[in-house]
């Protein structure tokens, strides 16, 4: 089986993590393929024809909405934003279409801001104004809330990562895993991790795996080597 990943971008080791990534794939018998900078965008996606699976792990987005920080803007716009272009879309409907699966890891839901295809098969996007995440640490309590193959017999466990809030849900998402943001006891439990079938394939959003140390928990791990198995149906 062929896994195509793109990984990069800002404000994250995407090296480090990918890394972590592939060796997970590749304990799942995948022949690991990375793409990274901004043309690797359109060349992950080009080379989805006959891969099993497509991961994101990046932070690629055009960074031109009217929402996107200041910071974002001008320079870092030029040389960091991207949209993928029009046989890129069309390519990742064909692979869901032909049964290909899609996980989506983490700055997945802030990538391609300007393609609506692209939450909806996700099932969720960050919104820039609304979407948020508070500072890293301390410790997250994560509860499994429902039942699924990538989280029956898991326990509830603790995690150093981001909690990302807020984001614009697709309907009839059903979160599988769930934490409320630190320091926020009365708050709504955010969503973490959901599958779904769309467009004829499986599609996970994992919203953990900020920095190598959220790939080192052991029910982080096993967590995402089930999302693996479930995405490719084994």
């Amino acid at each position: 089986m062929r896994a195509v990943v793109l990984s990069g971008g800002l404000t994250h080791d995407f090296p480090a993590t990918t890394a972590c990534l592939a060796a997970l794939l590749e304990g799942e018998g995948a022949e690991v393929e990375v793409h990274t900078g901004t043309a690797g965008v359109d060349s992950a996606l080009s080379a989805l024809p006959g891969a099993g699976l497509f991961v994101v792990n990046a932070l690629r987005w055009s960074m031109t909405g009217p929402q996107t920080p200041e910071r974002y803007r001008g320079a870092a716009a030029a040389e960091e934003g991207v949209s993928p272009s029009p046989a890129a879309r069309e390519a990742l409907a064909a692979h869901l279409a032909a049964g290909g699966g899609v996980l989506g890891m983490h700055t997945a839901s802030i990538c391609f801001d300007d393609w609506t295809d692209w939450g909806d098969t996700l099932g969720g996007a960050w919104v820039w104004g609304s979407s948020s995440h508070p500072p890293l640490g301390p410790d997250v309590e994560v509860a499994v809330t429902a039942s699924h193959p990538l989280v029956d017999g898991l326990d509830d466990f603790r995690i150093l990562d981001e909690v990302y809030s807020d984001l614009q849900m697709r309907p009839g998402i059903e979160p599988l895993l769930a934490a409320r943001r630190p320091g926020d006891d009365a708050g709504p439990a955010q969503p973490l991790l959901w599958a779904r079938e769309h467009g004829g394939g499986r599609v996970v959003y994992d919203a953990l795996g900020h920095h190598v140390p959220s790939y080192e928990v052991p029910e982080h791990r096993e967590m995402v080597r089930r999302a693996i198995a479930w995405t490719t149906r084994g």
